[in-house]
């Protein structure tokens, strides 16, 4: 149920998707997000955050990788979301990329749901 998109970024190998869910954002990476990427997701979160949004919801689905760089953004982005008193929700991670919050042991410190309709249920910040 989109509720109306809120802006989109693209560059040849990361497109992100932003739309309201009721109290959240839904951001949605699609492809590669590393060194030269990152600024494409980074910024759509940092506006999401300036809006008044306290939860963000990252759809993971159709992330293709993930490096340190986009760990890093969307480590700094739950900081600031948690600064609001809101968090950072991570959705449908796909094997390649759950396994670089496995092994850093970020995945401890993000709320994830196996589903976008779980995560927009969860009603903690």
């Amino acid at each position: 149920m989109d509720r109306g998109t809120v802006g989109s970024a693209q560059s040849g190998r990361l497109l992100v998707e932003v739309r309201e869910e009721g109290p959240s954002a839904v951001v949605t990476p699609a492809g590669e997000l590393d060194h030269h990427t990152a600024d494409l997701l980074r910024e759509p979160l940092e506006e999401c955050l300036a809006k008044g949004f306290k939860r963000l919801v990252i759809d993971c689905s159709r992330l293709e990788f993930c490096d340190s760089t986009g760990l890093n953004v969307l480590l700094g982005a739950r900081l600031k979301a948690e600064a609001a008193g809101g968090g950072v929700h991570l959705v449908e991670m796909q094997p390649v990329v759950a396994r670089v919050f496995e092994i850093t042991g970020a995945d401890a410190v993000f709320t994830v749901h196996d589903t976008l309709e779980a995560a927009l249920a969860d009603d903690s910040a």
